[in-house]
């Protein structure tokens, strides 16, 4: 897994005020039932995001970074994975999530996510942004387009997912960790080449020695990238919306 229970994400560069947060159940196009945490900013930036988590579905740190990018201006909605196969419980430390993980599948995903993005409906372009695996499926989505402006990944765990589809898609964000080896560099090197090919546009910021799950408050040595990474996401989504 990428964050544990007490990791938090660093504070975007520009913090708002944030009016309301909530966990809601959202319902995908296949019946699909699943839990989801919704932040609403005081002050929207015109801009939506919809967080695809790492390998534990909707813990903390997800429902955290929900209102930080709530703070950043966007209305937000972070989503669960594993509705279909664990139900709608709790996904605390004592949730044993690699059974789920396995029979997750990216049509499973897109689900979801079109079920969050439809639910951000009126609130201006939408974005994805995922962790690990969600990083990867991040990617996926804004790959195969699936009316999203853009799709943001953190240290992408590519063998998660498919190469991408092989016509353009929406823009997409690479945030990773130069020290990360949850994906060897000839995979990122396949991956960017079929992008090339699809028409696809990306960009890739490597942050040297950063560490695979860096975007977390605790880690104080990497603050400086974690601002930085923060910049990138707002500029990024601003140029794109």
């Amino acid at each position: 897994m990428c964050h544990s229970t007490d990791s938090r994400p660093p504070a975007p560069p520009v913090q708002g005020k944030v009016a309301s947060q909530e966990q809601i159940e959202l319902t995908a196009a296949d019946g699909n039932r699943f839990l989801a945490y919704r932040a609403e900013p005081e002050q929207p930036n015109g801009r939506a995001m919809v967080i695809l988590p790492d390998v534990r579905g909707l813990h903390p740190y997800y429902r955290d970074l929900a209102v930080r990018f709530a703070e950043a201006g966007f209305r937000t909605i972070a989503i669960d994975y594993f509705g279909r196969t664990a139900g709608m419980g709790d996904r605390s430390d004592d949730f044993a999530f690699m059974p789920h993980v396995q029979q997750l599948t990216s049509d499973h995903v897109r689900a979801d996510a079109k079920a969050a993005t439809e639910a951000l409906a009126g609130a201006g372009p939408v974005f994805t942004v995922g962790f690990c695996l969600g990083g990867a499926q991040s990617l996926r989505q804004a790959a195969e387009g699936n009316g999203l402006a853009g799709g943001i990944g953190f240290y992408p765990t590519l063998r998660f997912v498919d190469e991408p589809a092989s016509v353009p898609g929406a823009p997409i964000l690479m945030l990773m960790g130069g020290a990360d080896t949850a994906t060897k560099p000839e995979q990122f090197a396949a991956y960017e080449a079929a992008l090339d090919r699809a028409g696809t546009p990306y960009e890739k910021h490597v942050y040297k020695g950063a560490p695979h799950s860096f975007f977390d408050r605790s880690y104080g040595e990497w603050a400086e990238v974690c601002q930085d990474a923060w910049r990138q996401i707002l500029d990024f989504t601003e140029r794109h919306a």
